[in-house]
């Protein structure tokens, strides 16, 4: 038994005129996820060592912090539509509002923190150190 217009069988748009969307922004933040923990974890491991001002001085780097910015939104926005599943799939009422709007409190609060965190490492000056 088939459901919907043919036209929106092909489109894959069901009652919600959304289709894959929610799922294609998943897998899209799943392989920008893995490509950047795979940097991640080669870019640490470079490091000629790994006390606080090395790292401070890593972290400092544009062509660290901005990927260090994209990889933090990138796991908070996939960690925001995973549970955003989770929430409409056992969550009824007025229960799902309030879980959806905690959701998107607390996605934007940690990343924001995350955000200004690095921020603020890449942005400030060092005593000692030439920029």
């Amino acid at each position: 038994m088939a459901h919907g217009t043919p036209l929106g069988r092909v489109r894959g748009l069901g009652s919600a005129h959304e289709g894959v969307h929610h799922w294609w922004h998943q897998k899209l933040t799943a392989g920008t996820n893995l490509l950047l923990v795979l940097w991640l974890i080669f870019s640490i491991a470079r490091l000629p060592a790994y006390d606080y001002a090395t790292v401070r001085n890593w972290a400092q780097s544009a062509w660290v912090a901005i990927p260090l910015i994209l990889f933090v939104a990138s796991i908070f926005y996939h960690f925001r539509l995973g549970l955003q599943v989770l929430i409409e799939d056992y969550q009824t009422g007025e229960r799902r509002v309030v879980a959806m709007v905690l959701l998107n409190i607390f996605t934007a609060a940690v990343a924001g923190i995350a955000i200004f965190s690095i921020l603020r490492i890449a942005l400030t000056v060092t005593p000692g150190v030439a920029s």
